[in-house]
């Protein structure tokens, strides 16, 4: 091949190699789409009120524990849902005076027969002691005991009703412990708990039961200090429950002199009727305070949705998704907006966007306008 020939065909080859290497290199500027998560602009209602979270918890709760140590030797029995008799346990109404749990009593009885047998000796000597001074006291008139025979015949008397005081004190003490032996409910309440059941060994303190009176409820929550002012002791309160529909009214009832170091809010306590037990405790409440609770409608962003604007560092933007795109794959345009109020964890936004659009709120400090990206559930 002549040598002309040979430098063509080296430099097409040259310049074949170079432009695939090309190709690659370009391939491999492509970046992967970035990832994006979004949600669409609603409307809410705003008011001039500021709505609080609240708690529900009982309006007295207590653990019912024993007091007289020994066996479990029997629990009150109910009949179940199933129409089979069974102890009673978490759920169940539980009226006031009934008998819960019941501790071995024989030990205690014991004592109690004891303490009554002391108690009868000490009015038997109490008795011969008051007839042997009522003789002394006669014939001490007469001149005819001495006054040592005397006195010692009141000592003994007053030594007898010593004796009688000191075994009354031991037959009241030993009723008492008697009693303890059965576990009574101390009001009108549900059972939330059981943790003893028959041969279970108690001591004192030992918790028996768990019981909570809701035929009044609490609703608990906390309010800043600029808004302390705007409640007052015995005023009405409306209280709005997720889990139950409608309006319940019910009275402020307590307002904490001091706020809790750690929050810095004030707790406020609004007391609710629960006559149907429709209110449970752990249920979450809203109440709102100061002003109208629902005045007019805005549309809204979440917060993280938000970003500086491109066009003016002093602005704000969000990005929004361009409808025309389909599937996961979209386009993103910035637009400018103007903020309003911020409500939670989302934002007011005056003008720039339109309910019903989407704009990205999670990778919105990644992209840039006109980027496509990849929308991710």
């Amino acid at each position: 091949m002549p040598e002309t020939s040979r430098l063509i065909c080296l430099s097409f080859t040259l310049l074949t190699m170079v432009g695939a290497s090309g190709c690659k290199q370009a391939a491999s500027d492509q970046h992967p789409l970035t990832p994006v998560r979004t949600s669409e602009v609603q409307l809410r209602d705003t008011g001039t009120a500021n709505t609080y979270s609240a708690n529900i918890q009982p309006y007295a709760q207590v653990d019912l524990s024993f007091k007289s140590s020994g066996y479990i030797v029997s629990i009150q029995q109910v009949r179940g849902a199933d129409g089979h008799i069974r102890n009673v346990d978490i759920g169940d109404r539980a009226k006031k005076g009934t008998v819960l749990a019941t501790v071995q009593e024989d030990e205690f009885k014991e004592k109690l027969s004891q303490a009554k047998a002391q108690l009868a000796r000490a009015q038997s000597d109490y008795e011969r002691a008051n007839l042997a001074f009522g003789r002394t006291s006669a014939l001490y008139s007469a001149d005819a005991v001495t006054k040592p025979d005397y006195d010692n015949a009141n000592a003994q008397l007053q030594s007898t009703q010593a004796s009688i005081d000191s075994a009354k004190a031991s037959v009241t003490e030993a009723t008492i412990a008697l009693d303890y032996c059965q576990l009574r409910v101390p009001f009108d309440s549900w059972v939330l708990k059981r943790s003893v059941d028959v041969g279970s060994l108690v001591g004192p303190a030992t918790n028996g039961f768990s019981l909570a009176d809701t035929r009044s409820v609490k609703v608990v929550f906390g309010v800043p200090d600029t808004m302390i002012s705007r409640i007052k002791l015995g005023s009405h309160q409306s209280v709005s429950i997720d889990a139950v529909p409608g309006k319940f009214e019910g009275r402020v009832t307590a307002i904490s002199p001091a706020a809790d170091p750690k929050s810095r809010v004030y707790s406020v306590e609004v007391t609710l009727p629960n006559p149907s037990n429709r209110l449970k405790s752990g249920m979450i409440a809203s109440i709102a305070i100061g002003g109208q609770e629902s005045q007019r409608r805005v549309l809204v962003v979440p917060l993280s949705a938000v970003v500086r604007s491109p066009n003016d560092a002093k602005s704000f933007a969000v990005f929004v998704v361009d409808n025309a795109d389909n599937g996961d794959v979209v386009r993103v345009r910035s637009r400018d907006v103007t903020l309003g109020d911020a409500y939670g964890n989302v934002i007011a936004v005056l003008n720039g966007v339109g309910p019903g659009e989407r704009v990205v709120t999670s990778g919105a400090t990644m992209i840039r306008n006109g980027d496509q990206v990849r929308v991710i559930p």
